[in-house]
């Protein structure tokens, strides 16, 4: 029991450490920059130490389950040989857990409401919920069909730089034709699909499917998912802002 509270305290420890920069960076520019009292000083020391608590589990969390479940079902999917078996998991896998993102469901929230008072949208609940939806499924969609391009390559063996530079060329074209008033979100989509759920079982699925097929490195094929999971969204939106500006 002794021994592994001392290992709990040691991983809040580290968690600690990890913080500082940020914590160091708040602290000086309160104090010596705006020179002002940190404000609600008693709710901020318990934030602080619920935020350490709750990094250490989840760090531990993700590495006692999700990086090992991903790994074992890229390889058990790539073991049985069913292609499309392997690309539905993967397609579902990017669509499930990008719809269940946190940041992505806070960002097409904003995006709704910036659009009702900007004049886009009607400033009715049941619009900004309709744009905020099909928001998150636009985005869902883009890094399904990405991790499905994604495991392709890494059968394949295709180079990822010709696919991420020809994305982002893409991204470059289409942004001069997209809603002036799409591309922001667009280009802050691609940023909020790799987040705290989307990344270790992307990350895993690439890393466990690279391990197990023939002839690819984990550290060459194996990475590159969430490049190509962070791009996709971009083009994805735009053609919604595309789409929704000829309907409208």
């Amino acid at each position: 029991m002794r021994s592994q509270l001392l290992g709990l305290a040691r991983l809040m420890l580290a968690s600690f450490r990890d913080l500082a920069p940020i914590i160091l960076v708040i602290f000086v520019f309160q104090v010596f920059v705006l020179q002002q009292p940190f404000p609600n000083l008693g709710e901020v020391i318990p934030g602080l130490i619920l935020v350490v608590v709750g990094l250490t589990f989840f760090v531990q969390g993700l590495e006692l389950g999700l990086f090992p479940l991903g790994e074992d079902m890229a390889q058990a999917f790539a073991k049985k040989g069913n292609l499309w078996a392997l690309l539905s998991f993967a397609f579902c896998l990017g669509f499930g857990t990008t719809a269940a993102e946190p940041a992505l469901i806070a960002v097409a929230k904003e995006a709704a409401e910036a659009a009702a008072e900007g004049g886009v949208l009607a400033r009715e609940a049941e619009a900004m919920r309709n744009y905020a939806m099909g928001l998150r499924i636009t985005v869902a969609l883009s890094v399904g069909a990405a991790l499905v391009l994604g495991v392709i390559r890494i059968l394949k063996g295709w180079p990822l730089p010709y696919i991420i530079v020809g994305g982002y060329i893409l991204v470059a074209f289409m942004t001069v034709f997209a809603p002036d008033e799409i591309i922001g979100v667009a280009y802050d989509s691609g940023g909020v699909t790799t987040s705290t759920i989307t990344v270790p079982l992307v990350t895993a699925l690439g890393v466990g499917l690279a391990t197990v097929i023939r002839g690819r490195n984990p550290m060459i094929d194996g990475f590159g998912l969430i490049a190509m999971a962070s791009l996709s969204p971009m083009i994805f939106v735009m053609v919604y802002g595309i789409v929704l500006g000829w309907i409208g």
